[in-house]
């Protein structure tokens, strides 16, 4: 026979699940808005990110929106800062998206993983790439932003954020320049990521992956509009 000190009561088990909630750890709570994305990216224990990061960095933008971008994760200046590419990386994504006929306010932009990994070296943070455990957990809020912006299209920013959305581990060769069916209302493009622009030194070369990355955002602005 149980006695009832043998196990948490009803009331206990349901602080413990409340308070889990709050921290997005079972994915039971659901947000009603992007706005509450903040506080609760914040309060998020999934993994153990959140330990060494300044802020958690969540999404921001249009929502609702007809095109998300997704990228890896924060960077060194994301996370000081706690807003998603307002580094060098973020730079060159805004330039490209004037260029090819938007800005950052008519789109949704994010990373999958919402705190930065990074290695110390000196006074310098090294970014670091999420683990598929890391990217495993921090796959819930990917999945409530999809929710709540209701993209037509999302472009996958490199191989994490593909990874991160498919499921599964793809090359940023075998998938660039198709059309993949997402859910029943999303398709999904996948593309580099800007910072790979800023690791090529060859002028030449920048210049020829520059303009395509451009295009590609222009192709997804028409087929958008279209769609």
């Amino acid at each position: 026979m149980k006695h009832e000190d043998d196990q948490p009561t009803t009331r206990a088990r349901s602080r413990v699940a409340a308070a889990d909630d709050v921290q997005g750890l079972t994915g039971a709570r659901t947000l009603k808005s992007t706005r509450e994305l903040p506080s609760a990216v914040n309060a998020c224990r999934r993994c153990g990110l959140w330990k060494t990061a300044t802020q958690g960095v969540p999404g921001e933008g249009k929502a609702p929106s007809g095109l998300m971008l997704v990228g890896e994760a924060p960077g060194d200046s994301e996370d000081l800062q706690g807003h998603p590419f307002v580094g060098p990386a973020g730079a060159m994504l805004d330039r490209a998206l004037q260029e090819a006929g938007m800005n950052r306010n008519t789109v949704y932009v994010t990373n999958a993983v919402k705190h930065f990994k990074f290695e110390p070296r000196g006074k310098r943070r090294l970014h670091m790439k999420p683990s598929a455990t890391e990217i495993q957990a921090c796959n819930w809020w990917l999945e409530e932003e999809l929710r709540l912006v209701s993209p037509k299209l999302v472009i996958a920013l490199g191989a994490t954020a593909a990874r991160a959305l498919l499921g599964r581990v793809v090359t940023i060769a075998q998938t660039r320049g198709s059309a993949l069916q997402l859910n029943d209302t999303t398709h999904l493009w996948v593309t580099i990521h800007p910072s790979f622009l800023l690791r090529i030194p060859d002028e030449t070369r920048k210049r020829a992956e520059y303009q395509r990355f451009v295009q590609e955002l222009s192709d997804a602005h028409r087929w958008v509009s279209q769609n």
